[in-house]
């Protein structure tokens, strides 16, 4: 079984466990909860393992972590106290990292591995909804410090026989993410970067749907979208792994007056 690959947004801050005695999340957060809390059940056959991309980390080339995560990394700021306490205590997957590690390896790329770093909010945030139970393990790939998007694709084409064999492929991000534009008069023009962006990811042609994902930021409103490349990488990633899968856009939703999507591979 093969399974596919995802692009999912991971919210912002601990947006979802903003109430210290568990209750809901702010009404404007609960699609993306949902959406998150519905993805294993969504897949075809439940992962052994996930390898997760998160716009957080950026190493001078890539870098596999073969540690367990913890402690974790609350790498946010200003939030209420309690959400400095949040757990997802997953296993590591260290044969997956090295597994990763040798693919990568053997198409060319630079690979780094690191043990002690704690999973950043982009993996545990989107992952306490996903996978409540914490009980699929994980291993988390860093981007490159250049952010070039073709090198990300191809590290995501490397790392693809990893779906035949029981890993989850997982870019979390954000499609849009300027965090100096935000409210309502933001989201015409991020409605037409976002449509934008979709129409690139699932082009059903795999060769021009890279060439137009590698060229990002040519699309209207790519800079203001993304005035850094961080939080869009990790769907390059994501596309890769995805070859020349059908692509969807999964989710879309407006937050903050943000027009924000998450997209499958396969």
């Amino acid at each position: 079984m093969t399974l596919p690959t995802l692009f999912i947004p991971h919210g912002g801050g601990p947006c979802f466990f903003m109430d210290p005695h568990g209750g809901p999340a702010d009404p404007m957060w609960q699609p993306m909860q949902a959406y998150l809390a519905g993805l294993i059940a969504s897949l075809p056959e439940r992962p052994r393992a996930i390898l997760m991309v998160s716009g957080h980390w950026e190493t001078a080339g890539v870098t596999v972590h073969v540690g367990d995560g913890k402690p974790l990394l609350f790498d946010y700021h200003g939030f209420p106290p309690h959400t400095y306490q949040l757990r997802w205590d997953a296993p590591g997957a260290p044969d997956v990292a090295r597994r990763a590690a040798a693919l990568l390896a053997a198409a060319g790329h630079e690979v780094g591995e690191e043990a002690n770093r704690g999973w950043d909010h982009g993996v545990f945030i989107p992952m306490m909804v996903a996978v409540p139970e914490a009980d699929i393990p994980l291993v988390q790939l860093s981007l490159r410090a250049d952010l070039d998007p073709a090198a990300h694709l191809a590290i995501g084409a490397a790392l693809a026989p990893l779906r035949d064999e029981g890993v989850l492929i997982v870019g979390s991000g954000m499609s849009f993410h300027n965090l100096r534009a935000r409210g309502p008069q933001v989201t015409p023009v991020a409605a037409e970067w976002d449509d934008a962006l979709a129409a690139a990811v699932t082009d059903p042609d795999p060769d021009r749907r890279a060439a137009r994902l590698a060229d990002w930021a040519s699309l209207p409103h790519a800079r203001f979208a993304h005035p850094e490349a961080e939080h869009l990488l990790p769907l390059m990633v994501t596309v890769g792994a995805g070859g020349g899968d059908r692509a969807v856009r999964d989710y879309r939703d407006t937050v903050m007056g943000w027009v924000v999507s998450g997209f499958r591979l396969g």
